[in-house]
């Protein structure tokens, strides 16, 4: 299953003025992969709505979404929207359904705003013909890939067991070669037992215009590899030890160093090799700037989810956290996105920091970090109030990066009069300049 791209943020809504729209819909076209991921959080995790689930979604489903998008965008006059083709492997119902789906959301939207489409492939089933159908609908194709060597690649399989990193690594290819414009960029997904280095310098050989390092999808119930499990009373118990691990020092921050060090080689880099998404938003919230990620700050998300089967559902990483965390109990034969809008997993999904932790509220990093990932703080028993399972690795990448940020500015030249703009300096790509 592609792993889609994380969904985006909305502005901060002023105080009492109510929910923020979507502005991000994704779409499953398709509920099944030709993948067997052996660490997919979809399949192999502890939701099972998939399997009652139509493989497909049926032309008289996206017809319906094409109407439910456009209602709300025009209900809340968005200028823009992203539309999200999505998977299981949404290029198993073709090239050519996904360019019509999304002509047809353009066509009901109107001429008055903006549809950016994209579709979030594991890159196996691109040709160029089917790039170059979606490049003519104007749809962008984002790949999913652990890597940039098959040794990266070694747990994305087919059901039959065989790699799958070949097939992959030259689509991606293709649309760097033949269509660069409608190349959205790899997402991966970070593994701290790789080299951080050697696998970021192996992605740009596939020359994506963008990365999107996700952090794996775990919990304190469930915690990704490498980091210990909740105690009893919420403390971390160590791997193999009965003690908890306190906060602060002794606890490992294997993802934290892992981001750092492609940070630094991505900073140090002299220009800008390609954008890493996480960077720059870590950045931009550092500098006052609003996010758009749901990894950091504490702007809204606003993204929504139509299933195969026509329900609506919360973003599909809540289901890394037990079966049907992501349900609504709405679907878009009977209920608008303002409806969803109104049920309390999206309405606490938006309300910022009185949504986290008193730890969280306390903490000095809180506009950038934000909590992290709401469905990291997942504690079964306890709910999504906890602090991220990444609490600390977060810490660590947030201060470095505010470091790197504090050095450049320190180095970067006087500007001639006073209050007069200061440039950051070309050693420093990642500035935001």
């Amino acid at each position: 299953m592609p792993r889609g791209a994380e969904p985006a943020r909305g502005a901060r809504p002023a105080e009492g003025s109510g929910p923020v729209p979507f502005a991000q819909f994704i779409v499953k076209v398709h509920g099944r992969c030709n993948l067997a991921c052996r660490y997919c959080y979809l399949y192999a995790g502890p939701d099972r709505t998939w399997r009652t689930r139509p493989a497909a979604a049926s032309p008289g489903t996206l017809d319906r979404a094409a109407d439910r998008i456009a209602e709300h965008a025009r209900a809340h006059a968005l200028p823009e929207v992203a539309l999200v083709l999505h998977g299981g492997e949404p290029l198993l119902v073709g090239a050519a359904r996904l360019g019509a789906f999304a002509d047809a959301v353009r066509d009901r939207a109107g001429p008055s705003r903006t549809v950016h489409a994209t579709v979030q492939t594991n890159g196996t089933l691109l040709t160029e013909r089917a790039i170059t159908t979606l490049a003519r609908h104007s749809v962008r194709i984002g790949v999913s890939l652990d890597g940039g060597l098959p040794a990266h690649n070694a747990l994305r399989t087919d059901h039959a067991g065989r790699p799958s990193f070949a097939a992959a690594a030259r689509g991606a290819r293709l649309l760097a070669t033949h269509r660069p414009e409608a190349y959205a960029g790899v997402l991966t997904v970070v593994d701290p037992r790789t080299d951080p280095v050697e696998l970021y310098e192996s992605l740009l050989e596939l020359r994506p215009p963008a990365l999107d390092l996700l952090l794996p999808h775990g919990n304190w119930s469930s915690p990704p590899p490498g980091l210990p499990a909740a105690g009893p009373g919420g403390g971390d118990l160590a791997p193999g030890g009965p003690e908890p691990i306190p906060e602060g020092p002794g606890r490992p921050t294997p993802y934290g160093d892992w981001l750092t060090a492609v940070f630094d080689r991505w900073w140090r880099a002299g220009r800008r090799e390609t954008r890493v998404r996480l960077f720059e938003e870590c950045l931009a919230l550092l500098l006052g700037l609003p996010g758009a990620t749901e990894s950091l700050g504490l702007d809204p998300v606003n993204a929504v989810v139509v299933e195969t089967d026509g329900a609506i559902e919360q973003v599909d990483s809540l289901k890394s956290a037990y079966d049907t965390a992501a349900a609504t109990g709405l679907d878009i034969r009977n209920h608008s996105f303002d409806d969803a809008l109104r049920h309390p997993g999206i309405v606490a999904r938006q309300a910022g920091a009185a949504a986290l932790a008193a730890g969280c509220r306390a903490c000095p990093l809180l506009t950038v970090c934000g909590g992290g990932h709401y469905a990291h703080r997942y504690r079964a028993g306890h709910g999504f109030t906890q602090r991220s399972v990444y609490c600390a690795d977060l810490d660590k990448l947030i201060r470095h990066v505010a470091a790197r940020l504090s050095e450049a500015a320190a180095s970067a030249p006087r500007a001639a009069a006073p209050g007069a703009p200061v440039s950051a300096p070309d050693s420093a790509p990642g500035a935001l300049r």
